[in-house]
């Protein structure tokens, strides 16, 4: 246990080291070639350089290899197993985001498919039609009114948010995978969640077109900006009771009139 407090400050650490090098960083860019979500661009695609050359040469391997020797229904069962992890941390964050209906459905999905389920590879929640909206650290920040701050990526990690980067650390120790005393076992599963989940992206990546990195900046922050609204896009005017529209201020006779025939013009 002395280990795992060590390794968790010490992230607290480096994530605390990290934006204070960041903050000098921002001030050797120009202001006017700033994106408005990306101040630390430079920063971020230099990290974003170095996640990629990672993945080119282990990860992306990796994972087509454990796609192609990996049999269907065994990749869907190890997919369910660490997706019925994170049920345990989707039901505390719709408490603490007063949504106890979707905490309820969290608990339900977890309990069912520990047991019926055999340990959660297979998903028999979904069959019984129980579905839950996942939630995490990051989304309770938001809804608690916290700004997402400048986009981040983070080494090895890929793209996040100032907020989304403090919700880590609770992301981690509410996932039962931090609790495992062997390290080996512990280790070994976090590796096997890491290739599951880069083999998932395998198909999308052909969606991906023109700058890479923009794409993948752009595509994080609307995904994260619709969780965190819970698909809410904001007030429709048209569907306001204080939306006023007067049919007198339309000429209708001019919207109906029929068009002047050019056919004279044409006859001269």
């Amino acid at each position: 246990m002395v280990v795992k407090q060590t390794g968790f400050f010490t992230r607290a650490l480096v994530a605390m080291s990290l934006l204070a090098m960041l903050a000098g960083c921002a001030g050797r860019v120009a202001v006017e070639d700033r994106h408005p979500d990306d101040p630390w661009e430079g920063f971020n695609r230099r990290v974003f350089a170095f996640n990629e050359a990672v993945d080119r040469a282990v990860l992306r391997p990796v994972a087509r290899g454990y796609r192609t020797v990996t049999p269907q229904p065994v990749q869907t069962g190890v997919g369910n197993f660490f997706s019925n992890l994170g049920e345990i941390r989707t039901a505390l964050n719709s408490l603490l985001q007063g949504k106890p209906a979707n905490a309820g459905l969290a608990t339900s999905r977890f309990v069912i498919n520990s047991t019926v389920g055999i340990a959660g590879l297979w998903d028999f929640a979904t069959h019984m039609g129980i579905t839950v909206q996942d939630e995490d650290f990051g989304q309770t920040l938001g809804v608690w009114g916290v700004s997402e701050g400048p986009y981040l990526v983070l080494p090895f990690l890929g793209p996040s948010t100032v907020r989304d980067t403090a919700g880590l650390p609770l992301d981690t120790v509410t996932y039962p995978l931090y609790y495992v005393e062997d390290d080996k076992v512990r280790y070994g599963l976090t590796a096997l969640r890491v290739v599951d989940v880069r083999a998932g992206f395998l198909d999308q990546e052909e969606l991906i077109r023109g700058d890479r990195y923009v794409f993948i900046r752009d595509a994080y922050l609307q995904r994260r900006r619709f969780e965190v609204s819970d698909g809410e896009l904001g007030d429709d005017p048209f569907a306001s009771d204080e939306f006023d529209f007067d049919f007198d201020d339309v000429d209708f006779d001019d919207a109906f009139e029929e068009p002047e025939s050019d056919d004279a013009d044409i006859a001269d």
